[in-house]
């Protein structure tokens, strides 16, 4: 065995010796930098990876990047803030009308009814409210349940469920989102006017619409439902022209403007719902004769003395404080 391992070996040695016309080629490989992290932070690598700093938030927008500055802050806002907070907002206004509702009771009319009416509504103004609350509510709901199924469906009923119903959800509110803008335009051809603010609204608004009692002047419209109304067209518009970009995205160029659009649809529309329960509140249980106006399209003339006494003079011709005489008496 000794004498073959040193037979062998000679051998092995002449096995690995390169032939005497061998040339050496380049590889092609370069030396690298000393420094095995390179001459750049791993902070600059990214930075550059995604197009600049992602606290820079109104930077102009990179090109040719493969990531956006602004992705993590959005998902941060909508899954932490709006998805976790803002869905409380109509269950607080729930909760708060529910309680001023036992404490203060439904605004009666302080001299009864009358028996007597004065038209209020024409019946196309009536259809268009109507008409509009229809479709608000359509959107309302499905946009809650895209908005919040996953944390407020999904734990009780089942990921599957969330599922399904977060589809027909988002069908549904797809399909209805342009309706809304026809509705938009309809309500506010039918009600600008008179929805104006004037110096009447002033003391309205220093008596608290008389919610805690006291009598408040008022046109047609008084400072809450102006308030309301403008609420819902300026409201509505950012909604509506959110929720186009986000149903066609391909209408912007910059992916921050769907972020963006995203936020503020949540931000409005809820927002909105939140009001529209006030509304709501106000226009059945919570002020007696109120909803005559658009279910009749006509009120109580001592509802109207009450509530819109200036209106009440400007159609009827009479005052609104002068006792009532034996040939206005029913």
């Amino acid at each position: 065995m000794l004498m073959l391992a040193a037979f062998a070996a000679p051998i092995a040695a002449q096995s690995v010796r390169p032939p005497g016309n061998a040339v050496n080629l380049d590889d092609g490989i370069e030396d690298g930098p000393s420094n095995a992290l390179g001459d750049i932070s791993d902070t600059e690598i990214w930075d550059n990876f995604r197009g600049g700093n992602p606290r820079e938030l109104f930077a102009a927008a990179p090109e040719g990047q493969v990531m956006t500055t602004t992705g993590q802050q959005w998902r941060v806002v909508r899954e932490k803030l709006i998805r976790k907070y803002l869905g409380w907002l109509p269950v607080i206004v729930i909760g708060l009308l529910a309680v001023f509702y036992l404490i203060r009771g439904p605004m009666k009319i302080t001299g009864g009814r009358s028996g007597k009416t004065i038209p209020r509504f024409t019946l196309s103004a009536r259809v268009a409210h109507w008409f509009m609350a229809g479709v608000f509510i359509i959107l309302g709901l499905t946009g809650l349940i895209i908005l919040l199924g996953r944390v407020v469906i999904a734990p009780y009923l089942g990921l599957e469920f969330n599922s399904v119903l977060a589809s027909a959800a988002m069908q549904g509110h797809n399909l209805f989102g342009p309706v809304f803008v026809f509705a938009l335009i309809w309500l506010f051809i039918k009600f600008v006017r008179g929805n104006f603010f004037q110096w009447v609204d002033l003391k309205w608004i220093f008596k608290l619409g008389g919610f805690f009692g006291g009598h408040v002047s008022s046109r047609q419209f008084n400072f809450g439902e102006k308030s309301w109304f403008w609420m819902v067209i300026l409201g509505g518009i950012l909604i509506s022209v959110t929720g186009i970009i986000m149903l066609f995205p391909t209408l912007v160029d910059d992916v921050r403007w769907l972020q963006l659009s995203t936020i503020l649809h949540a931000l409005g529309a809820v927002g909105l719902i939140a009001v529209a329960i006030g509304h709501i509140y106000v226009g059945t249980i919570g002020m007696e004769g109120s909803i005559d106006s658009m279910l009749k399209g006509e009120v109580d003339e001592n509802w109207a003395k009450e509530h819109h006494d200036l209106w009440y003079e400007e159609v009827t011709g009479k005052s609104a404080t002068a006792p009532e005489t034996t040939e206005d008496a029913p």
